[in-house]
């Protein structure tokens, strides 16, 4: 397995830590970022800078991408990654985009002769960095098994959850969770405060207790510090909102926290954490 050849598309900071992995684990890796300045780190450890989308997908066996919004993988698959590309290779979208995204972007690369899985991740830069993500994929058996052993690299869990845009629907329905609980622990807190309880000792009951979990443990540093650099930044969860909504989401909860987060990035917030929806909250009394 090791002696293929892995492209990757997209460097943010989660893709930038994820390709890293790749290259650490002993792949040969080839990257691709239209701000080329990004490939610097990875191309310093080893991997190798293609000249364009279509050099990268000629030359690698499995190609992964990873990018900001629909629109943007669009763009890379229909402008150049699909170009002369070889029969019988594997692209592999790991950005959240909407089911109906992937199950277009699954179809061009059929019509290319080209497999396709989608396969979104929950989790964010820490267990990137980790290797400890939990990957969601949806497309055909076989191609799964293909790429198991690089999700195997790229996080601690994948489970193949059906057909093409399956594991897209799950990250949707994973990141609603995520909103719901963030603007929860947001609200438990204010409340808390503005009935004289100390922040410090309010989240030492959640996270002691049964409502605890390891979303409410890793913001509770930030929320007492009040300080909140993005490891999911604030304007992405109002896109994945929308993307939930678009795909049925139709839940008493579902608009009001579109809502409210739609608000706090309009404040000003939405290169932050998503946890600085408490300071938005906050200011909204």
């Amino acid at each position: 397995m090791k002696n293929l050849k892995i492209g990757w598309v997209g460097l943010g900071n989660m893709g930038n830590v994820m390709a890293a992995n790749i290259l650490k684990a002993g792949y040969e890796l080839h990257v691709f970022n239209r701000s080329r300045g990004k490939e610097n780190e990875l191309v310093s450890a080893g991997a190798v800078s293609a000249a364009g989308l279509e050099e990268l997908a000629r030359d690698c066996d499995i190609v992964f991408t990873m990018l900001a919004d629909d629109n943007a993988v669009k763009s890379v698959y229909e402008d150049g990654l699909l170009s002369g590309i070889g029969q019988g290779k594997l692209l592999i979208d790991m950005s959240t985009v909407a089911p109906a995204t992937s199950v277009y972007l699954a179809g061009l690369c059929q019509s290319h002769a080209v497999s396709f899985l989608d396969a979104p991740v929950s989790g964010s830069v820490q267990p990137a960095t980790e290797g400890t993500l939990i990957i969601m994929v949806g497309g055909e058996s076989e191609d799964y098994q293909q790429a198991l052993p690089l999700f195997e690299v790229l996080g601690k869990l994948s489970l193949h959850l059906g057909g093409h845009g399956a594991g897209s629907s799950a990250k949707v329905a994973i990141n609603y969770l995520l909103a719901v609980q963030t603007q929860a622990l947001a609200e438990t807190v204010l409340f808390a405060q503005r009935n004289g309880i100390d922040k410090e000792r309010m989240l030492q009951i959640v996270n002691e207790g049964a409502c605890g979990n390891k979303m409410s443990q890793l913001k509770t540093p930030s929320i007492i510090k009040g300080e909140f650099p993005a490891a999911f930044a604030l304007k992405y969860i109002v896109k994945d909102l929308k993307l939930a909504k678009q795909a049925g989401l139709d839940s008493p909860l579902a608009n009001p926290v579109l809502d409210t987060f739609s608000a706090a990035m309009q404040s000003g917030l939405g290169n932050e954490d998503l946890m600085a929806v408490v300071k938005y909250l906050d200011n909204k009394k």
